[in-house]
């Protein structure tokens, strides 16, 4: 059996979106299973459109979901004489025509076929002249078959017939000489001798013509399958008003590689019951026949789903090291002690959905000072509150090895001793941690607080809860 070999043909004409890279996907996984290569092309004969920008934006995105290609990229506008020799084999062979239709001509018929109630194809005006009109600009036509039928055998629709009558003498080449799609398509994947075409549903009316031009050249056919498109949850196909879109975008709103890469497959394709899966798990059970028929429909709330199970899956010094960016982006100092920053995250990666939620619920450790929400101060931060804080606060300056279990047996020592439950000393004592009334478990955010910062936020405490009681406050003793 020949190599499978897939691609990914992104034009660079904007971000690439969760529809694409699904498509990428897609490609890619087929590929992997099957021991074959991923060829990535970057299609950027739209020169008025295609930017240097939006490329860099692209491979950004691929190599942030580590769709890694094992060929390219290759550049359309970089082969345009590969494209050069092609056309003019067509047209030395009678398989194209050089066509000097205007523009304008071609429109006043395309209005006439409209009101005359007929398909607006090009009428072949210029299909069998016998000789070149060297003093007008042309394009040239490819002279598609005018009888039968041409069926595309696509891996997820079955067999589609499309009547060779019903379609038009399509431009390969403008009249500034530059090829257009279906033609550079066309050429590419034979010359990069792909296998296999998985593309959008979207695509499906474009493949009877490049079947008819691999049959013009002599090249083999490969397979297509065609990908029902994204819908939104109204059932409408998938736009920025649906929210985020853009692969970067979500990079940007926290979420993992792993978890998008989880998404984008299960939308249109499963493998029984089971929602989540490693990328080894994707390689190996990842089939075409597996993708359905109907469209898959984009939900936020399945995708920040998928993140959290990811998120609180991974190691914690993985996640320390991935919400590095996140905590610079926020105009926060990153930690320079990555064992600190392991077990500070280690508290919160359950109860974050998004690297950018971590940082918004690490403010309190990542913060050299709080502010204390006057609806917590007002509800535990009370005149009661002066002694269980204070006596805490002597028991803890005298713990000589500081960690979980030692903070654990302070707080117990000093509710023993006033007769409190856990939750009348815990809440004052979070309020003066965080600046809140949630957090992770008190003894563990002390713990990664450690002994210096949570005898300062103790001391805080006091003085403003003695402050407000009209109560004199102690100096505090020296820390160990």
């Amino acid at each position: 059996m020949s190599l499978v070999r897939t691609r990914f043909p992104p034009s660079p004409t904007g971000h690439l979106h969760i529809g694409g890279a699904r498509t990428a996907l897609f490609n890619y996984l087929f590929a992997r299973h099957a021991g074959g290569q991923f060829v990535l092309r970057i299609e950027d004969t739209d020169r008025e459109r295609s930017t240097e920008e939006f490329t860099h934006a692209i491979l950004e995105a691929m190599t942030w979901l580590r769709l890694e290609w094992d060929e390219g990229p290759f550049y359309q506008s970089r082969r345009t004489e590969l494209y050069r020799e092609h056309s003019e084999r067509l047209l030395t062979h009678g398989k194209a025509y050089r066509c000097y239709c205007t523009a304008a001509e071609l429109e006043a018929r395309r209005e006439a076929a409209l009101k005359a109630g007929r398909k607006p194809m090009y009428d072949r005006t210029c299909r069998d002249l016998s000789a070149p009109d060297n003093g007008r600009l042309f394009v040239l036509r490819f002279k598609a078959p005018l009888e039968g039928e041409t069926i595309v055998p696509d891996l997820v629709k079955g067999h589609v017939t499309f009547q060779n009558r019903e379609l038009d003498d399509l431009v390969i080449v403008r009249s500034d000489g530059s090829p257009t799609y279906n033609f550079c398509a066309v050429v590419d994947d034979a010359d990069m001798a792909i296998t296999h075409i998985i593309r959008g549903e979207d695509h499906l009316t474009n493949t009877p013509k490049q079947i008819q031009l691999y049959r013009a050249f002599g090249y083999a056919e490969p397979h297509f399958a065609h990908i029902p498109l994204i819908l939104g949850v109204d059932r409408a196909r998938l736009s920025k008003r649906h929210g985020a879109t853009s692969v970067l975008a979500y990079r940007d709103m926290g979420y993992l590689p792993d978890a998008l890469v989880n998404y984008l497959v299960r939308l249109g394709w499963s493998h029984g019951d089971q929602e989540i899966f490693s990328r080894a798990e994707l390689v190996e059970k990842f089939a075409i026949e597996d993708v359905g028929k109907s469209a898959g429909v984009y939900n936020d709330e399945k995708a920040e789903w998928l993140n959290f199970q990811y998120l609180k899956a991974l190691p914690a010094a993985e996640l320390a090291q991935a919400v590095k960016p996140y905590i610079a982006a926020k105009g926060l100092i990153v930690p320079g002690d990555d064992a600190w920053l392991a077990r500070m995250v280690a508290t919160l990666q359950e109860r974050a959905k998004t690297l950018v939620e971590l940082v918004g619920l690490a403010h309190f450790y990542l913060s050299p000072t709080i502010a204390i929400d006057a609806a917590a101060a007002r509800k535990f931060l009370k005149p009661e509150a002066l002694e269980p804080l204070r006596a805490l606060r002597a028991q803890l300056a005298d713990v000589r090895r500081w960690d979980v279990e030692s903070v654990q047996a302070c707080f117990a020592a000093v509710t023993g001793r006033l007769g409190l439950s856990l939750g009348q000393l815990a809440q004052p004592v979070r309020v003066a941690m965080t600046g809140g009334t949630s957090s992770p478990g008190i003894f563990e955010v002390l713990d990664v607080l450690g002994q210096t910062r949570t005898l300062e936020r103790l001391d805080h405490a006091i003085d403003r809860v003695g402050t407000a009681a009209g109560t004199p406050t102690t100096q505090p003793t020296g820390t160990h």
